[in-house]
C-alpha cells in the first residue's frame, strides 16, 4: 500500500512540473515577452546595446515609430536621446529607431513599441571598456602632471622671451590635448552609464511577400524592355563573330582538300 502511494506522489509531482513548463513554453512563445533590465556589474564597465526586431501590420508601423520616438523625446521612461530615425513606404514598409537611454528605461520601453506585437527577434551584447577607460585615465593623468609642470615653468622670472613662447606653445597642446581624453572619458562614462537600443519595425512575412510580387508586377515592363535590349545587343555582337568562325572554317576546309 505505502508503494503505491508513493507512485501516486511521483506521478503528481511529474505532471505537476510537466504542467508548469508547458504553461512557461506557451508564454514564451506569444508576443512581446519583458525581461530584466541588464546592468552593468559592480565596478563593470560595460557598453550595452540592443537589437530588436517588432512584428507589425503594415499599417501600424509609421504609428508606433512616432509613438516611440515620442516616449524617447519626453522622457517617459528616463533620460532618452534619439540617435537615428529612417522610415520606408511603399511596396516595403518598415522602420527603424535607434535611441540611447538609462538602464532603467530599456525594458519598458522596448515593450512599449512591441505592445499588441509579435518580437521576432532579439539580440543583446556588451563591449568591455574597461581597457579604454584605463587607457584614458592614465592619459589624463600623465597630461594634467604635464600641464602642472609646464605652468611651474612659466612661473620662472629668469626664462628668455624664446623660451617663453616656446612654453606657451607647449602649454597650448598640452592643453588640447587633455580637453580631447576628458571628452573621450566623458563619451566612454555615456556608453556605460546608458544603453543603445534599436528597434527595427517590420511587416509579417505574407505582407513582405505580396509586395515583392506587386513590384515584380510593376517591374514586368521594365525588365521585358532591358532583355529585349540585351538581346540586341547579344546578337549584333555575335554577328562578326560568327562572320570571323565561318571565314576560318572555310579556310581549314580549302587547306584539308588541296593537302588531301
Amino acid at each position: 500500500m505505502a508503494r503505491k502511494q508513493g507512485t501516486w506522489r511521483v506521478g503528481a509531482i511529474v505532471a505537476l512540473v510537466w504542467l508548469v513548463a508547458a504553461g512557461c513554453a506557451r508564454h514564451e512563445g506569444g508576443g512581446a515577452v519583458a525581461a530584466d533590465s541588464v546592468r552593468n556589474p559592480a565596478g563593470g564597465q560595460l557598453a550595452y546595446e540592443h537589437d530588436v526586431e517588432i512584428v507589425l501590420e503594415a499599417s501600424a508601423i509609421p504609428d508606433r515609430l512616432k509613438a516611440s520616438q515620442q516616449a524617447c523625446g519626453t522622457g517617459k521612461f528616463g533620460a532618452c536621446s534619439v540617435l537615428a530615425v529612417s522610415q520606408q513606404g511603399g511596396d516595403y514598409p518598415r522602420a527603424s529607431l535607434t535611441v540611447r537611454i538609462v538602464p532603467d528605461g530599456v525594458e519598458p520601453f522596448i515593450a512599449q513599441a512591441a505592445k499588441g506585437a509579435d518580437i521576432g527577434s532579439r539580440n543583446t551584447r556588451a563591449e568591455d571598456l574597461a581597457q579604454a577607460v584605463g587607457d584614458n585615465d592614465l592619459l589624463q593623468d600623465r597630461l594634467a602632471r604635464e600641464r602642472d609642470r609646464l605652468l611651474e615653468f612659466q612661473q620662472r622670472r629668469d626664462l628668455a622671451v624664446a623660451d617663453m613662447i616656446a612654453l606657451s606653445q607647449q602649454l597650448a597642446q598640452v592643453e588640447a590635448q587633455l580637453q580631447a581624453a576628458r571628452q573621450e572619458g566623458a563619451q566612454h562614462r555615456h556608453r556605460i552609464d546608458t544603453q543603445r537600443v534599436t528597434l527595427q519595425f517590420v511587416p509579417p512575412g505574407g505582407q513582405s511577400g505580396r509586395g515583392e510580387i506587386r513590384q515584380a508586377l510593376r517591374d514586368f515592363t521594365a525588365t521585358l524592355s532591358t532583355g529585349t535590349a540585351w538581346t540586341i545587343r547579344a546578337v549584333a555582337f555575335l554577328i562578326p563573330v560568327g562572320l570571323v568562325l565561318w571565314v576560318v572554317i572555310a579556310l581549314v576546309r580549302r587547306w584539308r582538300r588541296r593537302k588531301s
